[in-house]
């Protein structure tokens, strides 16, 4: 299979938290139109997406949940896992770990990275805190290729830098300046407050 949209991979980790949900509910199989309307877009959109992993049903009752879990997870997920480390570890470092941590089985959090000395060696959020100063050789000896970003802005761009140099492989930016790392390094960045503008200029809308 070739090298999906980043879209499209976006879409297959809602469908599968939305899958997830189902589960909960007690619910084992769901229609392209029950699926889309739980995460607001269009049912001709999953067949298209379901369709491009190689995914059909054929069965009356829709699609079968648990088989449409694995299949999502053997296209999205890496064949082994992969250790992630928050680099910051403030109140919103401590907010995106709780979150995180133990959501899915093939991504480990494993360390977080702080310069704080009361933060240093302690464990937070049930993930040891680390000094920036040992981030080389944590970053090595713990295999880890991921890094969450939730340092105060002025240090973004230094710390990424280094995280690259350390040899992690893809970054989370949850800072509020845009980065620029190497072809090689895969970068995803959130702006909470494009994405509140995107909300308030909706809500300006449907007021007119």
């Amino acid at each position: 299979m070739t090298k999906l949209p980043g879209k499209t991979v976006e879409r297959l980790s809602e469908y599968r938290r939305t899958l997830l949900e189902c589960l909960n509910e007690k619910r084992n199989f769901i229609f392209s139109h029950d699926l889309a309307a739980r995460i607001h877009i269009t049912a001709v959109q999953v067949r298209r997406d379901l369709m491009l992993i190689g995914y059909s049903s054929v069965l009356r009752k829709g699609y079968d949940v648990r088989e449409l879990i694995d299949t999502i997870g053997k296209i999205i997920d890496s064949p082994v896992s992969l250790n992630v480390a928050i680099i910051g570890i403030g109140n919103f470092g401590r907010a995106v770990t709780g979150y995180f941590k133990g959501k899915r089985s093939k991504l480990n959090l494993v360390a977080s990275f702080d310069n704080d000395p009361q933060k240093i060696n302690k464990v937070i959020s049930g993930v040891k805190c680390y000094s920036y100063q040992d981030m080389e050789r944590i970053v090595k000896e713990l295999d880890i290729s991921i890094a969450i970003l939730t340092v105060p802005p002025d240090f973004a761009s230094e710390i990424a830098e280094e995280a690259v140099r350390f040899g992690i492989k893809g970054i989370l930016n949850f800072t509020t300046i845009s980065l620029n790392v190497p072809s090689d390094i895969y970068l995803e960045e959130y702006d909470m407050i494009t994405s509140i503008e995107k909300v308030a200029y909706f809500v300006k809308e449907n007021r007119l």
